[in-house]
């Protein structure tokens, strides 16, 4: 059972530097400007925060602008993890993409994740491929500088 006290927002405010923060919290290694690159071009987002403000939970929605919905970067602060707060942190994303019209909500995930994203958030198994592309020795052609004025970011 999620803790009450904790404030769920879809599309709070969240900066990159929480964000930062956030990833480190959670064990990961954060990329400082991405949250400001990715913000303009997702769905939406869903944020968890304490009473006092500290953001300690996040998951981003992306979309392809129809009907597919794209769960990425499931974030808990380690502090705060086991306690239901990724679990209602998906449930609003879900209840979201569903307003929005989205048909399909996706996610990907390492094995040991299955039991969460299967079980307590009913994401069913399916069949999907996958690339790894920076291992993949492809390359787009385009520097990340081009690829961002494609996307409408810079």
């Amino acid at each position: 059972m999620p803790d009450r006290a904790v404030e769920y927002r879809w599309r709070g405010e969240a900066s990159d530097a929480e964000l930062v923060s956030l990833v480190e919290a959670h064990g990961g290694r954060p990329e400082p400007g991405w949250w400001d690159r990715i913000r303009p071009v997702s769905l939406g987002w869903v944020t968890a925060r304490l009473p006092g403000g500290a953001l300690i939970g996040f998951v981003n929605v992306a979309w392809d602008g129809g009907d597919h919905a794209f769960l990425i970067d499931t974030k808990v602060a380690s502090a705060h993890q086991r306690q239901g707060i990724a679990t209602e942190l998906v449930a609003e994303a879900v209840r979201q993409a569903t307003a929005a019209g989205c048909e399909w909500l996706h996610v990907d995930f390492e094995d040991h994740l299955a039991p969460f994203y299967l079980s307590a958030c009913g994401f069913r198994p399916t069949a999907a491929g996958l690339i790894h592309l920076a291992s993949a020795g492809l390359s787009s052609g385009l520097p990340r500088s081009r690829l961002s004025h494609f996307w409408g970011l810079a």
